[in-house]
């Protein structure tokens, strides 16, 4: 490993330590839906469609992948992310970090409406997010959602992610793909 590009491995070992952080901090945590998988799966998932469809590499983008509910579903902070993955990663973090302080209705609407205004990479990050949480609607939705809660949930992640369009058209590709699908098991 000797000869690998001395940036190369600083970006690896980046990403590296998000996946073992965000690991660890949603160690308890599952998805809502029948299967109750790991929430790790999601992340994963958020962080690796990031890395497949970037055209450029970016492990500040896929670290932040990794740990992008951190902010606002473990005890973790934003000073604390900064500091183990730099101002970058933490910037992105927050950017796509609601208040859940505020009410669930509340933050859907501010989504929305904060989508167009926010970074590429935060965009980037919202659309793997909504990519993700679509497809895990068609492989195991939770227990109790009617047809009318999921078709609501695909309309909402529509209006967020028509904000993040321009962003990253394989990703976008992905996300309307997520969206048929889901749609079709309605």
């Amino acid at each position: 490993m000797s000869g690998l590009d001395p940036d190369r491995r600083r970006d690896v070992a980046l990403v590296s330590r998000a996946a073992d952080f965000a690991a660890r901090r949603h160690a308890d945590q599952q998805r809502k839906g029948a299967a109750r998988e790991p929430y790790l799966n999601h992340l994963a998932e958020v962080a690796t469609l990031l890395a497949e469809t970037m055209g450029e590499p970016d492990a500040a983008l896929v670290a932040a992948g990794w740990l992008h509910d951190t902010l606002e579903d473990t005890q973790t902070d934003r000073e604390e992310l900064e500091r183990l993955f730099g101002p970058r990663v933490a910037s992105l973090v927050a950017e796509v970090t609601d208040d859940k302080s505020l009410p669930k209705a509340e933050r859907k609407r501010r989504q929305v409406e904060a989508a167009p205004h926010k970074s590429a990479g935060a965009k980037a990050i919202k659309l793997a997010d909504k990519t993700s949480n679509l497809r895990s609607l068609t492989a195991s939705p939770p227990e109790g959602w009617e047809r009318q809660r999921i078709a609501d949930y695909i309309a909402w992640a529509q209006e967020v992610v028509a904000g993040c369009r321009g962003t990253n058209a394989p990703l976008e590709s992905l996300f309307d793909r997520a969206a048929a699908e889901v749609r079709g098991t309605l």
